[in-house]
Order: structure tokens, then sequence, then C-alpha cells
């Protein structure tokens, strides 16, 4: 108990000494007790320290969260795929988490390398570079064997321990400023913790790594590494290395709009095929998981989070998108208490609340689904989403609600489509985007 009181107030101290309340504020008013215990530690540990006023909250959050560990950082890239609730300026500064993190010594990541490998395949891997990249569960270094350039990835010890530390740490923390009763905060850290937990298993990405390269092969343009069973283990994994440049590098090289078309067109065609025929889906996104390339191409990187969907979660929640269902209310209220956005317990004015909110978002963020092409660049679709989202964050009954809403399956099935949908916005990408989904509405 000490050790997690201890733990929690280092928290607390780099959060306050970020601002990171302030920012809070601008999204989510959180409780009186949550103000004062942030003025409280604003008060006691910021006295005497400089800060660096050239730098904006924004900033400073990001590296209060950087310095915070793993699971902090894994929340923080989780919040930058969605501008609509954080802003375009956090979400910009939270992008620096994918793959610009401090790394540990490269003496160290040998050490690990030779004690899951072994001394001879380790005596094998030659001119391990100092890291190039580093995230959140472990970093890349760029070696050869054979003549053959490889991507090594070291995870940094103590991760699995750390996230289900924290997790139980902050869980009291999230459950107050979100209004949010412990036992209902569990409903979303216990998917949350399960796909982190996945993420620190290399075996396990190893194996869905191959199986998902090899179903999505058909799909011309996009490129997988080939991965190395022998060269991995729980806490290694080895591929081919690939060439390309993030998505913020890329952009900068000016791209062709037919480019952007191509590269934009690419991702919604493996996310499509994805959800809608393998059931399971690359849930991570984020820029840092994808190299583009200047000739159209696209290399496909880290599937350590990866969900799986039953074929029952499938068929109810892309009811959800399907016109003729939503239009209906007698079916639409029943789907919505089938799949628990709207509960037992709820008034009937609460029912009919929830049902409006529910309803604008589904419609607004399947629109993609029902146009031959859609385009991304369209700053009137996005300024839409971000201002009904500031309309759900400001209203009274919805902030009241203290019940968890929604099924656990659904949180990293959002976190893909929003994800997906910010990085074909930064494309500016103008695409045809007649989905599987149009298939379901026909036969509904």
């Amino acid at each position: 108990m000490i050790k997690k009181i201890y733990i929690l107030f280092k928290l607390a101290r780099k959060l306050a000494m970020s601002d990171a309340i302030k920012i809070v504020s601008k999204i989510h008013e959180p409780p009186l007790i949550i103000k004062v215990f942030f003025r409280i530690f604003s008060f006691s540990f910021n006295r005497g320290i400089n800060k660096n006023h050239s730098s904006s909250e924004e900033e400073r959050l990001c590296e209060s969260i950087q310095s915070m560990g793993t699971t902090f950082i894994k929340l923080g890239q989780f919040l930058a795929t969605r501008p609509d609730i954080i802003g375009d300026e956090l979400s910009k500064q939270l992008e620096k988490l994918q793959d610009r993190l401090p790394p540990f010594e490269n003496s160290e990541a040998r050490q690990i390398l030779k004690k899951n490998l072994g001394e001879d395949l380790f005596k094998s891997i030659i001119n391990l570079s100092e890291p190039v990249a580093a995230a959140s569960i472990g970093q890349v270094h760029l070696a050869e064997r054979d003549g053959h350039k490889l991507a090594v990835k070291v995870q940094y010890p103590g991760v699995a321990d750390s996230i289900n530390s924290d997790l139980r740490i902050v869980k009291p923390l999230v459950s107050t400023m979100l209004n949010i009763s412990s036992s209902e905060i569990d409903h979303y850290l216990q998917e949350v913790q399960a796909r982190l937990m996945e993420e620190t298993d290399y075996e396990l990405e190893l194996k869905r790594s191959m199986v998902i390269a090899k179903a999505c092969a058909p799909i011309q343009g996009l490129e997988f590494p080939s991965y190395y069973p022998e060269f991995s283990s729980g806490r290694i994994l080895t591929m081919d290395w690939l060439a390309g440049k993030h998505l913020s590098e890329f952009l900068k090289t000016d791209p062709s709009q037919e480019t952007r078309n191509q590269l934009g067109q690419l991702l919604w065609d493996f996310y499509d095929f994805q959800i809608h025929e393998l059931r399971q889906v690359h849930a991570d996104p984020h820029p840092g998981n994808f190299l583009f390339r200047e000739d159209g191409t696209i290399g496909v990187i880290d599937f350590g989070c990866i969900k799986e969907f039953s074929d029952q979660f499938y068929n109810d929640y892309f009811q959800l998108m399907i016109p003729e269902i939503t239009n209906n209310d007698k079916n639409f209220e029943e789907l919505l208490f089938k799949l628990d956005f709207l509960l037992p317990t709820d008034k009937p004015e609460e029912v009919a609340h929830f049902k409006r909110v529910y309803f604008e978002v589904h419609h607004l963020l399947s629109e993609p689904f029902f146009n031959d092409e859609f385009d991304f660049a369209d700053p009137g679709y996005f300024a839409r989403i971000y201002a009904l989202s500031e309309v759900y964050q400001n209203d009274k009954m919805l902030r009241k609600a203290k019940a968890a809403r929604g099924p656990r399956d659904s949180i990293y099935l959002n976190r893909t489509y929003f994800g997906l949908y910010s990085l074909l916005h930064k494309l500016e990408a103008n695409i045809i985007t007649r989905s599987k989904v149009g298939t379901l509405a026909e036969h509904s």
C-alpha cells in the first residue's frame, strides 16, 4: 500500500508540474476534489521550479507522460488518434510518443539478446546498431545477418509488471475524474489491460503478424516484413528491415494528390478487409506503424495490438451503421439495449436522450461507408465531428451518467476507425469507400 501511495504521489507531481489539470479542464470538467488534489501538488512541488515558459502546456504534458512509463505512453498514443476529443494541438504533441522515446543502453540490449537467443544465434547477428526507434514497449535496432538487413525489436525490462501496477494505481483516479464507479471503470480498463498485456507478448505478436501478413498479401501495394521465429522470443521480435518514412516526414516531401489518394486507398482497403473478412484488426493505426513510400506503397509494421471480434458482436455492432435499422426507432432502440448503450436502469428521458446521441454519432461516423467516394480532406466533415464531440463533452445528462455504456469490444474498434480517419485526413485522400457495410445493409 505504501508503495502504491508513493507511486501515485510521483505521478501526481509530474502531472501537476505539467499543468495537466488545465488541459483536462478544457476537455472535461474534473470534480472539485481532483482540482484540489492537483492544486496541492502544484503548490507544493512547483515552488522554486522554473518552468520552460517557451513550451506550451501540451508540450509539458507530453514530456510528463513520456517520463511516466509504458502504460501512460500507450494511453497517450491512444489519445493521439482522437483529435476530436483532445484537440489538434495536444494530438500533434502526443504523436511524438510514437517513435522518439528515450532508449536504454545498447549494452543492455545486447545482454537481453544474448540471454533470449543464446550465444550462437546472438553471434550470427552482426552490426547491431544503436536504437533507431524507441516506442512504449520496446526499442528497435538495425542489424544484419548473411548480408540481409533486419529490424530487431527488444522489449524494455519489467514492462508487463509496470502495466499491471500502473493500471491498479490510476483506476481510482480515473474513476473519480470521469465520475464513474470503480466497478464500472473495470468494464473499460480490463479491456485496455488485456490488449496492453498482449502487446508485451512478442511470441503472440509473431504468430499474429505472420497470419495477418499472409491473409492480406493479395492487397497489392502493401508490404509486410518476413519474420524470423528462430531469432525471436517473448522479449525479442526479429523481422526484415523495411524502407519508408513515417507520415509526418513523408508529407514534408509534398506528395502529389494522386499518390495521397493511392496511399489512402491502400489504408482503407487494408482495414476494411481485416474487419469484415478476417474479423480481427490491426487496432493501433497511429502513423508510427506505417512506412510510406513515394511510389504509393506502404510498409506495415507492429502487430502488437490486434483485436478479434466474435460473429455476434460484429453482426450486432455494424447494424448500427445501417440506415434501415437506425431510421426505425423501435429496432434502433432494441439494438442499443442489446449492445448495452442503453441500460435497463435508464429512465425514459435518458433513453430518449441517449438514443438521439448515438444516432447522431453513428450516422456521422458511418457517412463514408455509404458514398462511392469520400474526400477525407473535407474540413467540413471533421469540423462536424469536432463540433459534435464538443457538444457531448458538455452534455449534462451524459456527464451525470455513472454507468459504463457499450460493449467492451467496441473500444478498440472505435479506436481503429478514428485512427484510420485521422490518417486519411492527414493524407487529404479522396478514395473509394464502398464497404461490406453496404452489403450488410442490402441484406438487412
